[in-house]
């Protein structure tokens, strides 16, 4: 891969992103920031007008988390990554719910996108992980940034310090977002998704004969934890329900997350993309 002079760097080997990025925890919290992004009107839009998520959910969900992964783990295709997301966004126009026009890379529209894995990050990590210190909830925005900068957003369209950050995040929460029809899909408990097609022949046989029964269950661990490791406040501006009693689950799970994932071994604990460049880097 060529590297483009002035090109971006990724966040730091060893930094807040390189354990965090990689780790199987993260494919918990995905749906939680996919679920704030449409929740902004011109962003569902976008992703209902042009994106393959209701037909193709199994390899758009593949080609988001590789991406992600080159992001922080690319090293010199972490910045190519950025352009060919950017070259493929130039064509995702249209008209939101609203009536009002949208492109995919309207700085405000593009920027929250990527804002969303901020807070989803700090809040996911109260469950899943030891709790972040300040100096870590600094570093991870700082390395965020970085990666937003790999995606082509300039330091004009991102509030640069956490303190500018939570206003931000709060006027967007207060003004923009809604219960959009991307959100009602993605949180639906009756959904119509194709069977997994990813795996070894002998998982998609058996995904294939289960699946009726699997389908419906799938979709409601999905939906608890769609909303369960968004942020309350973000919850809360979308108008999703959350109970005490769904809480109290939710840290349970997160008990149990904490007690086993230490004691995995980094081929199990860590994504491919991940694994191989923290191996490099140990080389």
């Amino acid at each position: 891969m060529i590297a483009v002079k002035n090109d971006p760097n990724p966040p730091p080997v060893g930094g807040v992103l390189w354990s965090l990025a990689g780790d199987i925890r993260m494919l918990l919290t995905l749906p939680a920031a996919l679920a704030m992004q449409v929740a902004h009107p011109a962003v569902g839009a976008g992703v209902d007008d042009h994106s393959v998520f209701r037909t193709d959910p199994w390899g758009r969900g593949e080609r988001s988390l590789t991406s992600l992964q080159l992001w922080v783990y690319g090293g010199e295709a972490a910045a190519a990554e950025g352009r060919r997301l950017r070259a493929l966004h130039k064509t995702i126009q249209g008209t939101d719910a609203h009536g009002r026009a949208y492109h995919a890379l309207t700085p405000a529209y593009y920027a929250w996108v990527h804002a969303t894995g901020y807070p989803v990050f700090r809040h996911a990590q109260q469950y899943l992980g030891r709790p972040f210190t300040e100096a870590q909830e600094r570093a991870l925005y700082a390395e965020w940034l970085q990666v937003g900068r790999i995606l082509g957003i300039h330091d004009r369209d991102m509030p640069q310090t956490i303190e500018e950050f939570w206003p931000y995040y709060q006027k967007v929460l207060d003004n923009e977002l809604e219960e959009t029809v991307v959100v009602k899909d993605l949180l639906a408990t009756d959904p119509q998704l194709p069977v997994p097609d990813r795996g070894p022949r002998w998982l998609r046989l058996l995904l294939r004969l289960s699946w009726p029964w699997l389908c419906p269950r799938f979709a409601r661990v999905r939906r608890f934890l769609t909303i369960g490791l968004m942020p309350p406040d973000a919850r809360q501006a979308i108008g999703l329900e959350w109970t005490d009693a769904q809480e109290r689950t939710l840290r349970r799970l997160g008990r149990v997350v904490r007690a086993v994932m230490p004691v995995l071994p980094e081929r199990l604990r860590f994504m491919p993309i991940a694994r191989r460049a923290r191996q490099a880097a140990r080389r």
